[in-house]
């Protein structure tokens, strides 16, 4: 170790005396001592200026490049492409959409903390259309982007990821104990916020979802409360957990897309089924939806 650190400093040139712009002085080696450890570990094909290239530098020393701190910061435009007034008025269009849902979330809020938790079910209902609607509109009128991407989000989580445990906890009080709904709420949130999170940041597959969407997860929730499903708040708070869960989990869930291409014959069944018995049936399908996703992933494990 003592040998290794004296050839250490023979390779390194260390500068000392500079001072006030004074020219740094170097310290110069005698050749036997910088031959000795050339060729004791082998670096008699290296030259100097080799040596030299490879050498740290030191972190003291100033950038060679200075900084302009003053310098203006280049601004994004929030609506890429041509900025027309046309294409401006469908940009605000689809962002008085996307506002439109997260209002109605923030009504929801309130009207669900007034006791009123059917009414506030409505509303999250009508948070889905405008959050379809919002993206549907930006695709057909070609002002997609990301800042639009990002409002979505927010709106998102403020309308599915907080009005919605709301909404839930205002429906199971009074027949759940308080701490109960209150877990199965805030974990409702917690998934939101991780999937919104990971869907922005995961690439996006044209067939299926990773987990269930938030927006699916808030439907059935609203239409839950909605309905009013005669079922024991025990049986409505593992529902809720389970939901929540799989908005967090990585089971491929089909999209609407593809649920449209099945064959109409599929279609039927639920819509007889829902003129008998409502409740039973929207029941039935939430349950087939979830199951869906553990059976194409055993499916795709299978065949891959």
């Amino acid at each position: 170790m003592r040998r290794s650190s004296t050839f250490a400093r023979q390779v390194l040139l260390v500068r000392v005396g500079r001072r006030d712009g004074e020219p740094g002085t170097e310290l110069v080696l005698p050749d036997r001592l910088v031959d000795r450890p050339r060729r004791r570990y082998g670096f008699d094909r290296f030259g100097r200026a080799e040596i030299e290239a490879v050498m740290p530098v030191s972190p003291a020393l100033a950038p060679a490049t200075a900084v302009d701190d003053e310098s203006p910061a280049m601004s994004i435009p929030l609506l890429p492409g041509e900025r027309t007034a046309a294409r401006r008025m469908k940009f605000a269009l689809v962002n008085a959409c996307t506002l439109a849902s997260l209002m109605l979330g923030i009504t929801a809020i309130f009207v669900a903390m007034a006791g009123e938790a059917r009414v506030a079910a409505l509303l999250l209902i009508a948070c889905v259309a405008f959050d379809g609607l919002d993206g549907a509109l930006a695709r057909k009128l070609g002002v997609a982007s990301p800042f639009g991407a990002q409002m979505d989000s927010l709106a998102d989580m403020c309308s599915f990821g907080l009005a919605a445990p709301v909404v839930v906890y205002a429906s199971l009080a009074g027949s759940a104990p308080t701490a109960a709904a209150g877990v199965a709420a805030a974990l409702v949130a917690a998934c939101a916020a991780i999937r919104l999170a990971r869907f922005n940041v995961s690439p996006k597959d044209g067939r299926f979802f990773c987990g269930v969407p938030t927006t699916m997860a808030a439907a059935v929730l609203a239409l839950t409360v909605a309905i009013g499903l005669p079922l024991p708040a025990v049986v409505q708070i593992a529902g809720v957990a389970l939901l929540a869960f799989a908005m967090v989990s990585s089971f491929p869930y089909a999209k609407l897309a593809r649920l449209l291409k099945l064959p109409p014959w599929v279609w039927l069944a639920p819509v007889i089924g829902a003129l008998v018995d409502i409740r039973l049936t929207f029941a039935l399908v939430v349950v087939g939806y979830l199951v869906s996703g553990p059976l194409l992933w055993l499916h795709q494990r299978r065949t891959a």
